[in-house]
């Protein structure tokens, strides 16, 4: 049947009141208490007092919204409802007082409540001794805001949500429980029906192709013990192995590696490499493998590929118990335009700018966040701060950080807004990285953060106070780019390009630099970084290794991709696993064993890392001998021994009696040498030491290998 109703019982019918407390549940009306539910399966619905006598509520409407009234004397009541043959009691989720607090609102509307994740999106909880699930979303430009999930039929109409400040929607929903899949149903500005949303703040998601968000309380993950103390400090070793979880290695039938599975063979592999941390590309939840996890939909949910959020926990405390420090990719740059994620989110540009000159990427295809706006700041920085509170991650990458910094990035004349002052950098973003960055170190003082930024941009690594944008390190992208133009070149023609090699010691600490070689340096068609190298294929491996053994004797921390460390010959491809079988081969095993013993000179010389950042801890000797493709220079440490010399040969030609100066008389050891046969070299060197020539200057007699670098130190 049909009754007469009022407009608001219509607008609840229909799925557009924003107050739906304000009608369903228990009111006093004319000296009694009167109950609204609206049930739109239930055939027969009763009220069921505390004590429990019970009343029938008359069905009103075919939609299923019942009336009636509460029994005598009860305060608090359950539903007894017949759907079909069955009948089951329930709470109804009217009758429950709000869960964010006034304090909460103001902390939200002023943008300064840096634990986001612990009142937005789906947590299990007790309220009022009922156990169930408090939803909260911000939506503030809907007209109509509904969780649908597993404990409602996926029924819009089940729990529509309440609106409370400045826009921020919440329900609690007793029995709903862990483990329950769900989404948000929007009714935008207009009342019209948006895409079912995946909800921003999920810790959980399905696996794609399916979207939903899946209740799970992240306070009951385990907390994986602790990465050693220093690990991120500028005077530490710092060599990173950079891993995409989903093609280092695969199983039978080409199935990925759960993180189980990983824990028990990454971590090992990466420590017995001599690597100090494991960089992972984007683990938050995505739709589209081949974006490698750069375009992200969770930015709060690892990946549900390779298992649960306990199972990452199990990862990274592996990593953590092998001594490794465990960096994420961060992607706070952009997001894609997926109909379940972030974009149009409530029916108008909530998240990104709704010009696209300013809120679309034209490279990528992905959507620009709102910088200027408060509410995202708050949730990328709640973000970052929540891989690190709850994952024990040690630090954060963060990717494409000029494409944030330019107002014009990648766009052409005409095609992008300026600043307030007519400019192009974006003032907004510089504001969010700063503020990023001093909330990390803020709350945690050993992690750190990375840039990867591709311009001049200055102090990207100096202190906020300083004017810096506060990143711990920055990505040497021109180290990158001019080192691999040169070893690209046949030896032959090195001498022409020799500044390549000398030029970024100009800027080599105007910032704390990574040395990377990414997996951006090995798609695309660029080759890999063996696929790179000219000659021979003796020439080729040898060109290989002496370019290695540079990188790990240039001032800078380190990061090579996985499969770099032992000569991967095709480019990676994402669908695939590393090409183990090479090491059945003496020269790739040659090469792996390389990154072994320069990862152990790296992390046992305090010559090799402790000044890495800093300018005292370099010197030149040898720049100008640009005929024989050679360069020569020491690295120091704080102690007045702790000395390295470097001599790099970037010709096929052995140099006899080759002479280099250096600080001490006495005998210096060949510490390591590139060409030793065992690396699958030719073996020429000096004996593994050599005395300094009589004189008053204290001068070396060198015989320098073909395409190689040999380290030599001080005896004490």
């Amino acid at each position: 049947m049909t009754a007469q109703l009022t407009d608001e019982a219509y607008a609840v019918l229909e799925g557009r009141h924003s107050d739906p407390f304000h009608y369903l549940g228990a009111h006093p009306e004319n000296g009694g208490v009167v109950v609204r539910t609206l049930l739109p399966d239930a055939t027969a619905v009763e009220v069921v007092g505390e004590h429990g006598e019970s009343a029938q509520l008359e069905r009103v409407h075919d939609g299923g919204l019942f009336i009636g009234s509460m029994p005598n004397g009860s305060h608090r009541y359950r539903l007894r409802a017949r759907f079909g043959d069955a009948t089951v009691e329930l709470e109804d989720t009217y009758r429950f007082p709000p869960i964010l607090t006034d304090f909460d609102l103001y902390l939200l509307g002023e943008g300064t409540d840096q634990r986001l994740y612990d009142k937005l999106g789906a947590h299990p909880m007790v309220l009022e001794g009922v156990q169930g699930v408090g939803f909260v979303v911000l939506a503030p430009n809907a007209r109509r805001v509904s969780v649908v999930g597993d404990f409602n039929f996926w029924n819009p109409l089940r729990h529509q949500m309440r609106v409370r400040g400045n826009g921020y929607w919440e329900l609690f929903i007793p029995g709903a429980t862990e483990g329950d899949h769900y989404k948000f149903d929007i009714s935008g500005p207009h009342g019209e029906q948006l895409p079912q949303k995946s909800d921003p703040l999920a810790f959980a998601a399905e696996l794609r192709p399916k979207t939903a968000s899946i209740v799970l309380d992240t306070t009951k993950l385990p907390h994986p013990r602790p990465a050693p103390t220093n690990v991120n400090a500028l005077s530490s070793p710092m060599s990173i192995y950079e891993v995409h979880l989903g093609s280092w290695r695969r199983k039978d039938g080409d199935q990925w590696l759960t993180y189980r599975e990983l824990a028990e063979q990454l971590p090992a592999y990466v420590r017995d490499m001599g690597f100090t941390h494991v960089e992972f590309l984007p683990v938050s939840e995505h739709p589209f493998d081949g974006s490698w996890g750069y375009q992200p939909t969770g930015l709060f949910a690892p990946t549900s590929r390779f298992g649960t959020p306990e199972d990452f926990c199990a990862l990274i405390d592996a990593c953590h118990a092998q001594g490794l420090g465990v960096l994420l990719d961060w992607v706070p740059g952009h997001f894609p335009d997926d109909p379940h994620g972030l974009g149009n989110f409530d029916g108008t540009a909530l998240y990104e700018h709704a010009n696209p000159m300013q809120g679309r990427h034209l490279d990528w295809g992905t959507l620009i966040y709102n910088y200027g706006r408060t509410e995202v700041v708050n949730f990328l920085v709640s973000n970052a701060l929540f891989w690190l509170e709850r994952y024990g991650i040690d630090g954060l990458r963060v990717d494409a950080v000029a494409s944030m910094l330019y107002l014009d990035y990648s766009r052409p004349a005409g095609g992008w807004i300026p600043n307030k002052f007519g400019g192009r950098e974006n003032i907004e973003a510089i504001d969010f990285l700063r503020r990023f960055n001093s909330e990390v170190y803020a709350k945690f003082p050993n992690a750190t953060t990375a840039a990867e930024e591709s311009t001049a941009w200055p102090q990207v690594s100096r202190p906020v106070e300083f004017g810096g944008l506060g990143f711990g390190y920055k990505w040497n992208m021109g180290w990158m780019h001019d080192t691999l133009n040169y070893i690209s070149k046949d030896p032959i023609h090195r001498k022409y390009h020799h500044g390549q090699i000398l030029f970024g010691l100009h800027y080599a600490f105007s910032e704390n630099f990574i040395l990377p070689l990414s997996h951006d340096e090995v798609v695309h068609g660029k080759k890999s970084i063996l696929g790179r190298m000219p000659g021979d294929e003796w020439q080729r491996f040898a060109n290989l290794r002496a370019y290695y053994a540079f990188m790990f004797a240039h001032p800078g921390k380190k990061l090579m991709f996985m499969g770099c460390e032992f000569g991967q010959e095709r480019e990676w491809n994402h669908d695939r696993s590393l090409d183990w079988h090479l090491l059945d081969s003496p020269k790739y095993a040659g090469v792996q064993a390389l990154i072994r013993d320069l990862n152990k000179l790296y992390r046992d010389l305090p010559a090799l890392h402790q000044l890495d950042c800093d300018p005292y801890g370099f010197e030149w000797i040898i720049t100008e001998d640009s005929a024989r493709n050679v360069f020569a220079w020491m690295r120091k440490g704080n102690d007045t021994r702790a000395r390295c010399l470097i001599v790099a040969n970037f010709s096929p030609t052995v140099y006899q009696d080759y002479r280099v100066r250096v600080p001490f008389p006495g005998r210096w050891r060949e510490v390591l040498n590139s060409d030793a046969a065992i690396y699958g070299g030719s073996n020429v060197g000096n004996g593994g030491e050599v005395h300094t020539l009589d004189g008053l200057v204290p001068e070396l007699s060198l015989t320098v290998p073909p395409l190689a670098a040999i380290f030599l130190t001080p005896e004490d």
